[in-house]
C-alpha cells in the first residue's frame, strides 16, 4: 500500500505493522477476511512522525525521555513534559483536512454522524514476541470533527505515558524508533462485552476462556469489574466451567451527553449470566477462525449488540509457558485465583498495598498485592517477586 497520512482500515493488513501498528494491521486483516469488525480509518505512524518532524520537536521531546525510569517522581515529570510538548504542537493543515474528510466519509457510510473510538496502535505493539497492549490510551464515544482531531493528539501523547516509557526502556525499545498510529473506529454501543483467549493463556492447552460483563468492554480490560468466566473445551465444544460474578458497575454511553460514564448495574443483571450458551459457542468459533488466520493463539476483545457479535481487536497471546517451565513446584493451597498476565510461579510473603505511602512494606522477594498498579509503584514492583492485582476481595478470601 502507499504511504499516506490517513487510510481506511480495509486498505491495510497484517504486513503493514510499520504503517498502522499491530492493532491497526490486525483490524485491517480481519476486515479483509470479512470478520465482523467495526469500520474505521487509521492516522498512520508516518503521519505521527511527520507531525513531530514538521513541528521541530524531535530534540526537545526525546531528550525529555532520557531519565532514570526507576525513580517514580522523575518518571512522572518526564511524562508530563513529553505530553505537553505533543499537545502544544499543531497537526499539519493537509493532514487535519484528511482526518476530517475520512471522518465525514465514515459518517456518510453509516448514514449519520457517528460516535467513534480513537485507539492507539504503536509500531512495537501486539508483536508475536512482545506485547505492549494497554500502554497507551483509548478514547471512547468521540463525536464531531474537532473532537476526533483532539483525541488523535491525545492518543499520540499517550505514547509517552509513564508506564509506556518505563516498559520501552526495560524491553530495550528506542523511543525514537517507536511510532504510533491512531485508529478511528466506529463505536459499538455494546450491551455486553469482554475478552477471550483462543487457547489457555498460560499453558496453551486447547480450551477457550471467555470473560464478559455488561456494557462496554473497558470494565473487563481495565479490571474495574469482576466479570463472568467461561471455559470451553475446543474439541468437544463442552462448556466445562461457568463462574457467574456479581457485576456492580458498567461502562455505557450517556444518552444525553454522549460521554462514557459508569453506572450501577441494574439489580436484575448484577448476578445474571452475561452470555447464553449460543453466544459462548459463537465466540469460540470466532476464536478458532482468528487462531487459524494468524497461526498463533489470540487474545481477543469482543462486543455484542442486539445479538450481533463484533470483534474489536485480536492480538497474539505472549504469556504461554514453554514446557520446561511447568516442572516448578505447585503451592499447597490458594487463597487467590485468576488469569496470569505473565507466566511463572513465585513464592513470597504477600504485602497488601492500599496506596503509595505503604510501598516501603514491600521487600525483595515479597508478593505485591494491590487493586491496581501505578507508576508510583515502580520501585516496589522491581523488588517484588510477583504482582497480584485484585478486582474484588471475596468473603472467603478468594479474588480475581
Amino acid at each position: 500500500m502507499t504511504d499516506e497520512s490517513v487510510v481506511w482500515l480495509e486498505e491495510v493488513g497484517k504486513e503493514d505493522i510499520t504503517i498502522v501498528g499491530g492493532k491497526g494491521a490486525s483490524l485491517g486483516e480481519m476486515l479483509r477476511s470479512e470478520l465482523p469488525v467495526p469500520p474505521g480509518f487509521a492516522v498512520t505512524a508516518q503521519a505521527f512522525r511527520r507531525f513531530i518532524d514538521e513541528n521541530g520537536i524531535n530534540d526537545e521531546l526525546f531528550s525529555s525521555l532520557e531519565v532514570d525510569v526507576d525513580n517514580a517522581d522523575i518518571l512522572r515529570d518526564a511524562e508530563k513534559k513529553a505530553k505537553k510538548i505533543i499537545m502544544g504542537a499543531k497537526i499539519p493543515a493537509d493532514m487535519e483536512k484528511s482526518i476530517k474528510s475520512k471522518y465525514r466519509e465514515l459518517c456518510k457510510r453509516e448514514g449519520d454522524e457517528v460516535f467513534v473510538a480513537v485507539r492507539s496502535s504503536a509500531t512495537a505493539e501486539d508483536l508475536p514476541d512482545a506485547s505492549f497492549a494497554g500502554q497507551q490510551d483509548t478514547f471512547l464515544n468521540i463525536k464531531g470533527e474537532q473532537n476526533v482531531l483532539d483525541a488523535v493528539k491525545k492518543c499520540w501523547a499517550s505514547l509517552y505515558g509513564a508506564r509506556a516509557i518505563y516498559y520501552r526502556v526495560k524491553q530495550g525499545f528506542d523511543h525514537r524508533k517507536v511510532n504510533l498510529c491512531a485508529v478511528v473506529q466506529m463505536m459499538v454501543d455494546a450491551e455486553k462485552a469482554g475478552v477471550m483467549f483462543s487457547s489457555h493463556p498460560s499453558t496453551g492447552e486447547p480450551v477457550t476462556i471467555i470473560e464478559g460483563a455488561w456494557g462496554l468492554g473497558e470494565t473487563v480490560v481495565s479490571g474495574s469489574v469482576s466479570p463472568d468466566y467461561y471455559l470451553v473445551d475446543k474439541k468437544s465444544r463442552n462448556i466445562k466451567e461457568r463462574k457467574i460474578a456479581t457485576k456492580n458497575v458498567m461502562h455505557t454511553k450517556d444518552p444525553k451527553t454522549g460521554k462514557t460514564i459508569d453506572i450501577p448495574v441494574p439489580d436484575d443483571k448484577k448476578n445474571a449470566k452475561v452470555l447464553d450458551d449460543d453466544e459462548i459457542l459463537k465466540l469460540v468459533d470466532f476464536g478458532d477462525v482468528l487462531e487459524e488466520l494468524y497461526g498463533i493463539p489470540q487474545d481477543i476483545e469482543w462486543a455484542i449488540k442486539n445479538k450481533e457479535i463484533f470483534i474489536l481487536q485480536s492480538r497474539p497471546i505472549t504469556t504461554i509457558k514453554k514446557k520446561k517451565d511447568t516442572k516448578e513446584k505447585a503451592a499447597t493451597s490458594a487463597i487467590l485465583e485468576g488469569l496470569g498476565a505473565s507466566p511463572g510461579i513465585a513464592y513470597g510473603e504477600a504485602k497488601l498495598i492500599s496506596d503509595a505511602s505503604e510501598l516501603g512494606k514491600v521487600r525483595n522477594g515479597d508478593i505485591l498485592v494491590a487493586v491496581m498498579t501505578t507508576p508510583d509503584m515502580v520501585p516496589a514492583m522491581k523488588r517484588a517477586a510477583a504482582i497480584v492485582t485484585i478486582v474484588r476481595w471475596h468473603e472467603n478470601h478468594c479474588g480475581r
